[in-house]
């Protein structure tokens, strides 16, 4: 089995030919190391190797790890938030990927009012129509951007989702390719910037670089798994 410097050596390498491949630079790809279910012993191990965003989907178990660490790192909730763990999320987290839904970015805003500070947020979209995933509908987030926009303590940096399961990645790249396209008329049709397609996971990660990911989200091909914990 390799070690963690192994593993994040190979997958910088994939997301270096992946971005060359589509002619851009890996530099614009950030990685987001999913952490949890792992020490913080071993989130070290990482962050030794230069890795230093990280994410979470689960508040108990943030609220556990993230005080252990060191103070230079980021980190992303990229589980489904309910909105009664909203102040602790804000608490926490330099950045929620996940908001699905107007009434979670009410509460993160309210959350951030009383903070006093300003949170960065990326819209949950559910672009492949799963009905088991989260997410906003295409044209619900399109009727939704101008009010989540008008958030003052929301700062609205893109979209993220999901792709279904599939044993070939390729076969990911048209639900990846709807949330560029999806972006790209939301940013035409409200005049806002959203720079950032949180899209790709171990499995697929470098078709959603092709499909233009600025961040992806990876665990399984960076971190040894945990036995009897989720993949």
């Amino acid at each position: 089995m390799p070690t963690i410097a192994e593993s994040i050596a190979a997958v910088c390498g994939r997301i270096g030919a992946a971005a060359e491949r589509a002619g851009r630079s890996a530099a614009d790809i950030q990685l987001v190391a999913v952490s949890k279910t792992h020490s913080p012993e071993v989130v070290r191990e990482a962050v030794a190797e230069g890795l230093t965003v990280f994410g979470e989907s689960r508040i108990q178990e943030a609220k556990a790890k993230i005080p252990e660490l060191p103070d230079k790192l980021r980190w992303h909730f990229i589980g489904h938030l309910q909105t009664n763990k909203a102040r602790e999320a804000v608490e926490l987290f330099h950045v929620i990927q996940s908001v699905d839904s107007i009434r979670l970015a009410r509460e993160l805003d309210q959350c951030a009012e009383r903070a006093s500070r300003t949170l960065a947020v990326l819209l949950e979209c559910n672009v492949s129509g799963e009905g088991t995933k989260f997410g906003f509908k295409p044209d619900e987030v399109t009727a939704a951007l101008a009010e989540l926009n008008s958030l003052p303590r929301l700062e609205i940096q893109g979209l993220m989702t999901m792709a279904p399961f599939f044993k070939d990645p390729q076969e990911a790249r048209p639900t990846f390719r709807a949330l560029r396209e999806l972006r790209d008329r939301l940013q035409q049709q409200h005049d806002i910037p959203l720079p950032e397609l949180s899209m790709g996971m171990t499995n697929d990660f470098e078709i959603a670089i092709e499909e233009g990911a600025t961040m992806v989200r990876i665990g399984t091909a960076i971190f040894r798994p945990v036995p009897g914990a989720e993949a």
